[in-house]
């Protein structure tokens, strides 16, 4: 149908596109083991693991290993947060009922608007929140509101909603793609055996739509991992990992950002070959299970 010499140029265009997007993260991974004299840029002034070294030794003022540690437990609670409403969503949407589309495309239009946006939003939602609680506090003299309290916002409140806005239509998007093509007869077939509700669930329609809620998960996760536009604003006092890295871009100087910046991605990739692998498990379980 297409010439050879379409398919030529489809081809060169790919392969730019590749070295596009992997380049960067390649010249990064290598920059990462220049020797002690080296610098942020190329040729290779020797070999080793100096500014990883460097980088467990601490970075300046900011303590990397505390960001590290809220993003990913951020990331895990947005994880488990997106699978399960994901899921009652689409268990939910099975069946019409009244405004199902206004909800469903007021839910995903968060992907349209401006990350800034949503994060300006949450936190001067939150701010609001602040000064009515104040306020609250202050007509009737409640002691602890009076001198105790600062703010609601923080990685577990704000931050966590604001990523959710982030996360969960993408959840969406999966469960709904997948319950589009559930046969509902393993439903009915679980029923006529006598299993109740609960148990048509866990052992007809959850083991065939395991695979897809580990896809979700690892949306959930990397997501909320890498985020940095939405928390910029809502996240609170305490910074996650993405908003650390951002500020170390304009102090450090040497390869130890690089040596950071390795460091993650291959957490990064640990995670999704980890989540990789359990859907292939789960993904054989489940064709076993409808062959039998």
């Amino acid at each position: 149908m297409f010439g050879v010499r379409f398919r030529l140029m489809m081809t060169a265009f790919f392969a730019l596109f590749i070295l596009f997007l992997y380049g960067p993260m390649i010249s990064i991974l290598v920059l990462s083991f220049q020797g002690p004299e080296g610098g942020l840029t190329f040729p290779m002034r020797g070999f080793s693991t100096f500014w990883f070294e460097s980088l467990f030794d601490g970075v300046g003022v900011i303590d990397i290993w505390s960001a590290f540690g809220r993003s990913i437990r951020l990331g895990l609670v947005v994880m488990v947060l997106t699978v399960i409403l994901s899921l009652m969503a689409g268990m939910a949407f099975r069946k019409k009922f009244m405004l199902a589309g206004a909800l469903f495309y007021a839910t995903v239009s968060s992907l349209i608007v401006p990350s800034i946006v949503i994060s300006l939003g949450v936190a001067l939602e939150f701010r609001i929140l602040d000064d009515m609680i104040k306020a609250f506090g202050d007509s009737h003299q409640i002691t602890w509101i009076i001198e105790d309290f600062r703010t609601t916002m923080g990685l577990f409140s704000s931050g966590l909603g604001a990523q959710l806005t982030w996360t969960l239509p993408f959840g969406l998007l999966i469960m709904f793609a997948v319950f589009n093509r559930f046969d509902p007869s393993y439903e009915e077939a679980a029923r006529d055996l006598g299993a109740g509700p609960w148990k048509t669930f866990t052992e007809a329609v959850l083991p065939i739509i395991a695979p897809s809620l580990i896809g979700v998960a690892l949306f959930g996760f990397t997501l909320s991992y890498d985020e940095l536009a939405r928390s910029s604003q809502a996240i609170g006092g305490l910074n996650t990992l993405p908003l650390e890295l951002r500020g170390l871009t304009t102090t450090v100087t040497d390869p130890t950002i690089y040596a950071l910046g390795t460091l993650t991605t291959a957490i990064s990739f640990a995670v999704i070959g980890l989540a990789l692998l359990c859907y292939f498990i789960l993904r054989r379980r489940t064709v076993s299970c409808v062959e039998a």
